[in-house]
């Protein structure tokens, strides 16, 4: 097989396994969302109100983290896939006080030892007002680059532990469907729409 050949075989595998990604839908996986330009905004409304119950009956401690926090940005369903090369893809939208401030989308490519493809849940809680105004006034806001994230850590009774609520800006991931094998380098981006 010449390179082009793999070259084109991978790039089809690839955008193949995201386009399934995207199809599957499993009970307490990642709510089913358009991740399309054609989302709407009261669409997204819905499936990040959904996501956000899914998160708070599956670890109530984020209830009190969502309650302290100046602002969360929910991402109903990223999908991600790839087969050496890949890529992620999503849009949510940013809640201040219960109500929707903004639409955004989440997008990067993926390089390294990979292969599958999955869908997932993430929330990015900020909790200080220097962590929303780095976010807002950074146009094109990049993961690892623009701001230091930090995994929520929940306690043996799914509390949100002390030192959690303390940092910047905290993410949640969950609802994870689909399998994704691999170690890969990310650099996703985070983008304003107007859906």
């Amino acid at each position: 097989m010449t390179t082009i050949a793999r070259r084109s075989a991978l790039g089809t595998t690839a955008l193949l396994a995201l386009a399934l990604a995207g199809c599957s839908e499993r009970k307490g996986g990642p709510v089913a969302a358009s991740t399309t330009k054609g989302s709407t905004r009261s669409e997204i409304d819905a499936e990040v109100d959904a996501a956000l119950a899914s998160l708070h009956k599956t670890q109530p401690g984020t209830q009190q983290l969502a309650r302290q926090a100046r602002a969360v940005l929910v991402f109903p369903s990223v999908t991600q896939a790839g087969l050496g090369i890949g890529g992620l893809y999503g849009n949510g939208a940013m809640r201040e006080g219960g109500r929707t401030v903004g639409y955004y989308n989440i997008a990067g490519g993926t390089l390294g030892l990979q292969a599958g493809a999955q869908s997932f849940s993430q929330a990015y809680f900020f909790n200080s007002a220097q962590a929303l105004e780095t976010f807002r006034k950074t146009l094109g806001f990049q993961l690892g680059a623009d701001a230091t994230l930090v995994a929520a850590d929940f306690g043996a009774d799914g509390a949100i532990t002390t030192s959690t609520l303390q940092k910047p800006v905290v993410v949640a991931t969950w609802g994870q469907s689909g399998l994704m094998a691999g170690l890969t380098v990310e650099g996703s981006k985070i983008t304003e729409i107007h859906p």
